[in-house]
């Protein structure tokens, strides 16, 4: 099954000059979902990760039925005060300005082996910040894995300089 084919492309969104890709007619097609799980069971399960790591927000969608599937813990990175309790936050800088992500501070166990998870991989920045607040824990990342990755935009470079491996399942170009 071609899971590229179930994958939605939105022209000018958020804005003009961007393609989106959308995950939505992935998630409502059963079969294909299945077979993306499926696809990213085989990826991870050699990493043998105790915690899967979503990215707010569509990484919470991939990570959390990989995990189940996987038989490991989730847990969530957030963006800043979407977290009870106390909380570990990493700030980055963005074209104009900055972001935070926070994880909860009891989340990670040192020396846990932890593989990060998002729908879609572009400039890395976003998932270079959530590396660095997971190392700050003390969790060992594994690896970096996408459904979709963005060539062209640096993302895959950015995982490289933090030696962390990139799988992704589709690649298209930017």
């Amino acid at each position: 099954m071609d899971i590229a084919e179930h994958i939605r492309r939105i022209p000018d969104f958020p804005k003009p000059g961007i393609l989106f890709y959308d995950i939505s007619t992935l998630l409502a097609h059963n079969q294909a979902w299945q077979h993306t799980v499926d696809l990213l069971a085989v990826a991870t399960r050699p990493h043998r990760p105790d915690l899967l790591v979503g990215i707010e927000s569509r990484g919470f969608l991939v990570a959390a039925p990989l995990a189940l599937k996987l038989g490991c813990g989730f847990m969530m990175v957030r963006k800043q005060g979407k977290l009870p309790g106390e909380t570990l936050s990493y700030t980055y800088d963005l074209e104009y300005g900055t972001d935070t992500v926070e994880i909860q501070a009891d989340a990670i166990t040192p020396g846990q082996r932890v593989i990060l998870l998002d729908d879609l991989l572009a400039t890395g920045g976003t998932a270079a910040a959530a590396i660095k607040l997971l190392r700050q824990a003390g969790a060992e990342v594994c690896s970096a894995t996408f459904i979709i990755e963005l060539d062209g935009l640096g993302g895959r470079d950015e995982m490289a300089q933090l030696d962390v491996p990139v799988t992704s399942l589709l690649q298209f170009d930017a």
